[in-house]
């Protein structure tokens, strides 16, 4: 926090009566988020030569889970987490659910555990609970991963995922969003919070896979939307929106018009018109 900050708050409660124990007990609670929070590295190539242990106990590098074709949906969480990570969990697999898109077909989870102690025994038991929760696919396509302090700490400093241990509440404070990343183990998008858009989550795993999965109307969204990074969703692209309204536009009025000049074009040639009755006597 700020020294003038916290000055200018001291000299104020100190002033109203608040006594010096009182003031640090107000300021715990900020003090313990001091380096929590996310620094977006967008692009930025992930460690994959990382090992982790997987909820099956089986030793993996991280590698392994990026095959080059399905984007991925990495999470950083604990399954001692009091609530925060749990919220977001369940949150993003309402999103998941409600997509068109399979799990392990379209795309994978990765869930990586910022905590050094939990056992994979410890994973397995979260991963299916979660998986009850979703009620969709055979958990093929969600990997829960354990690993020594190392490791997680490469991989959160990688994505530039911010956490801290508060000893004393024997927690880890840290911030709500999970990323989607490339194939190739990129990052390329963060979203925040503990509700998302599932249109927004299906966009960005499309934009992630460089088109090779969804739709093509999820291709026609991509062209005429961007992400807003302030509302977390995809908004109307000004430009793209015009361009496809211009050719749409042009589309129908070629098909409207093409019509009506061949139409007008056959009442005003007095010599096509005459043709037909000359070949007619001709005949007889």
């Amino acid at each position: 926090m700020n020294r003038c900050v916290v000055a200018i708050c001291f000299a104020f409660l100190t002033g109203a009566g608040v006594s010096t124990q009182a003031f640090a007990q107000i300021l715990r609670p900020v003090a313990q988020l001091e380096g929590v929070g996310v620094v977006e590295h967008l692009d930025q190539k992930l460690p994959l030569d990382l090992k982790f242990v997987d909820e099956r106990g089986k030793p993996l590098q991280l590698q392994s889970l990026f095959d080059g074709t399905r984007p991925v949906v990495l999470t950083l969480n604990y399954t001692n987490c009091p609530m925060l990570c749990g919220l977001k969990l369940r949150g993003m697999i309402e999103a998941l659910a409600e997509m068109s898109l399979e799990p392990g077909r379209d795309y994978r989870v990765v869930s990586v555990s910022i905590d050094p102690l939990e056992s994979p025994m410890q994973a397995r038991m979260a991963k299916q609970g979660y998986l009850r929760e979703f009620g969709r696919g055979d958990g093929q396509g969600w990997t829960f991963l354990t690993g020594r302090e190392p490791q997680i700490r490469a991989l959160a400093d990688a994505i530039g995922f911010q956490y801290q241990y508060v000893p004393e509440r024997k927690e880890y404070a840290h911030a709500a969003v999970f990323m989607i990343c490339t194939p190739d183990g990129r990052v390329s998008r963060y979203l925040y919070g503990i509700r998302f858009e599932p249109k927004t989550v299906q966009l960005s795993l499309v934009e992630a896979a460089q088109g090779r999965i969804g739709t093509t109307f999820d291709q026609v969204l991509l062209f005429c939307f961007h992400y807003d990074a302030t509302s977390g969703n995809y908004a109307p692209a000004a430009v793209s929106l015009m361009k496809t309204g211009a050719a749409a536009t042009v589309i129908v009025l070629a098909l409207f018009f093409l019509p009506w000049k061949r139409a007008i074009a056959r009442f005003t040639n007095p010599a096509s018109a005459a043709a037909a009755p000359i070949v007619s006597e001709n005949l007889t």
